[in-house]
């Protein structure tokens, strides 16, 4: 793929190396834990999301900076067998590409450290470099694993030309209304959403997602693990979709699952409320099988777990 051809959702991507230790339980501080099993797999929320809206149908494109390392080649020739154009992604010589310590819990829970590496240098100038692309697409996502400056530049070239911007706000950290107000969809969690409601937030769910429906982003979708998702937007009731029951096996990339799943529904035509279906589905679907890549069902998986009225 190049310029010339459109592709229906462009990420601003983070990529990173995923290092997986299985261990029994939260390691304390100061506590040495023998792992049951390691792993290096591809991951980075970014990378992790264009995956899955590949795998569900959608063509996509990358905006990214990565190293001109092992691991930079890792994610390369990830892209290129997910059919992912890289075009715009930008391998720097000298610089080492981000990396990320996973701990996986025997309930299949994970606790996270990500060092970004060469994806600190991520700039409004590789959006505008990526500006034919951003302008032809229909769905821009990225999340806070990538710097701001890049997400603002590739919303407002989106925006322009009449895309729907996704973010999902992990990991969380306080957002200008200035990108808020960007944002057609915000795509946190519970934790991630009470962070972004402030410090001294002490209400409900509710009230969190609609304290940031009033600084300006479209529509909140709040993901809650096992109790599913619940949608917010301005001047409509709330709609909830339940969890699904699935045998856990670990939740890595359950996240980057759905907000990618929703980004190819979405680029696909669905409505909001059609398009978190299928996220939904396909999220329940990842934390079924290990790691975040291996996890990403296709489209007919997900098509499969919802019913016949989706296929």
């Amino acid at each position: 793929m190049n310029d010339a051809v459109n592709a229906d959702v462009v990420c601003v991507a983070s990529w990173n190396a995923d290092l997986i230790s299985r261990v029994e339980r939260p390691i304390a501080r100061g506590e040495t834990l023998m792992a049951s099993d390691f792993s290096i797999s591809p991951g980075g929320k970014g990378s992790n999301a264009a995956v899955a809206a590949a795998r569900q149908g959608a063509r996509v494109a990358l905006i990214a900076r990565i190293g001109d390392d092992d691991f930079g080649r890792m994610g390369m020739k990830l892209w290129h067998d997910e059919g992912i154009d890289t075009t715009h992604v930008e391998q720097v010589a000298g610089e080492r590409s981000g990396v990320a310590q996973i701990l996986v819990y025997k309930d299949g829970d994970n606790s996270i450290a990500v060092y970004p590496g060469a994806g600190t240098g991520l700039a409004a100038r590789h959006a505008q470099a990526a500006q034919q692309v951003l302008g032809s697409c229909r769905v821009v996502m990225a999340s806070c694993e990538v710097p701001a400056e890049a997400t603002l530049e590739a919303f407002r070239l989106a925006r322009d030309a009449g895309a729907i911007t996704i973010l999902n706000p992990a990991p969380a950290r306080p957002l200008p209304n200035e990108l808020l107000t960007l944002v057609d969809v915000l795509t946190p969690n519970e934790s991630e959403l009470y962070l972004l409601a402030g410090a001294a937030h002490t209400g409900s769910v509710d009230d969190a997602a609609l304290q940031l429906l009033s600084r300006g982003t479209r529509a909140v979708l709040v993901t809650l693990g096992a109790a599913g998702c619940r949608l917010f937007q301005a001047g409509k009731p709330p709609v909830s979709l339940p969890g699904r029951s699935m045998a856990v096996r670990d939740t890595i990339g359950a996240g980057d699952t759905f907000t990618g799943a929703l980004a190819a529904a979405l680029a696909r035509g669905e409505l909001l409320a059609v398009a978190m279906q299928w996220a939904n589905a396909a999220a329940a679907l990842s934390v079924t099988r290990d790691g975040a890549i291996d996890g990403m069902p296709s489209s007919a998986e997900t098509a499969a777990l919802l019913g016949s009225k989706f296929s």
